[in-house]
């Protein structure tokens, strides 16, 4: 017996051992690669077999102030996960329709005079099919324009995320911080997680930086957007993507329209409700969305089958150039099946 229970604790502590050399090995590549790009700080974790099975913070920041754990980053477009989140939540408790005409709840006065404005709905702005393009101050005209018939094709759009935003505020009389607070951060816990500013968060934010490592300015926005800016931490993101990696309470029937393909991105890349999907890799369907903003780079991947996700954040324009090697050594064969799909198209 005693023979017995030595073998079983050598082999423990060997699965110990190798876990940890392990471990220490991914961090000195990934310390390798920002330091390679002059990445100033980045976020990562692993979700595997539905559980944090790697959590961490790297880099600096500021010159000799490491970044601790609870670092804040903005996550740019990652943001619109949650305003999808939210709006489905609101259809799977029969609240909010997917399919019925927003102009019941608000219009744009820039498109007031426009008749396709009656024909736009929620589905349409999931599926970034709205028509309209991805920020009006883009445009020549500066003004919010249809650019074809929503529904027709895909074309990213933050104002058609802005759009709805508008339309739930008007009609639930709340705003969208409260919307979020209640339905989403303040049932996941997610306590470091914020759609505004709040100086408390200053002195563990993740400053952007550009391509050359110059510290930008921070964008201390006091109103919250359905498109960009949120604030949060590995730690909070990652409670978020398990809850959807477990179903986020919808209906089976509304998870399937969640998850499956409903506008075309790129060749075996599509839109489903609010997150990008690849519907065939590597033996599953994974779910996707990026972020970019000035000085600012993430991106994150949800595999339901496998139960696993993967999400990098990095507060530098050379956040993308490390993004491959990452999502290679995390994901294995799905992370490969994307990487291909991406540099193919």
């Amino acid at each position: 017996m005693n023979r017995f229970l030595s073998k079983i604790i050598t082999l423990f502590l060997l699965t110990i051992f190798y876990a940890a050399a392990n471990a220490q090995v991914a961090d000195s590549t990934i310390i390798r690669l920002m330091q390679e790009k002059h990445i100033p700080a980045l976020g990562l974790a692993f979700i595997d077999n539905g559980e944090v099975a790697q959590s961490k913070v790297y880099g600096e920041l500021g010159a000799g102030a490491p970044a601790p754990a609870n670092t804040v980053f903005n996550v740019a477009s990652v943001t619109k996960t949650v305003t999808a989140m939210i709006t489905l939540r609101l259809v799977n408790s029969g609240k909010w329709d997917l399919d019925e005409p927003l102009w019941h709840y608000w219009t744009d006065p820039d498109v007031a005079a426009d008749p396709r404005s009656k024909r736009l709905t929620t589905r349409h702005i999931l599926t970034h099919q709205t028509g309209f393009p991805n920020w009006r101050w883009m445009t020549p005209s500066k003004k919010l324009a249809f650019e074809f018939e929503p529904g027709l094709k895909f074309q990213y759009s933050g104002e058609g995320m802005e759009y709805l935003r508008r339309a739930l505020e008007k009609k639930f009389h709340r705003s969208f911080e409260q919307l979020a607070d209640s339905l989403i951060f303040k049932p996941l816990h997610m306590n470091d997680t914020h759609l505004t500013w709040n100086d408390a968060m200053q002195d563990h934010f993740a400053v952007a930086h550009n391509a050359k490592g110059e510290a930008l300015e921070i964008v201390k926005n006091t109103e919250a957007s359905a498109a960009d800016q949120m604030k949060t931490t590995v730690a909070d993101y990652s409670k978020f993507m398990i809850w959807v990696l477990n179903g986020a309470g919808l209906s089976e029937s509304l998870y399937k329209q969640m998850t499956g393909p409903q506008s075309r991105i790129i060749e075996n890349k599509f839109m489903g409700l609010g997150w990008a999907v690849y519907p065939a890799i590597g033996g599953e369907f994974g779910l996707s969305h990026s972020g970019i903003d000035p000085g600012v780079n993430t991106i994150v991947f949800v595999l339901p089958q496998s139960k696993r996700a993967l999400l990098i954040f990095t507060n530098s324009d050379n956040g993308p150039q490390i993004y491959s090697d990452l999502v290679k050594d995390f994901l294995k064969k799905q992370g490969d099946a994307i990487v291909a799909t991406e540099m193919k198209n």
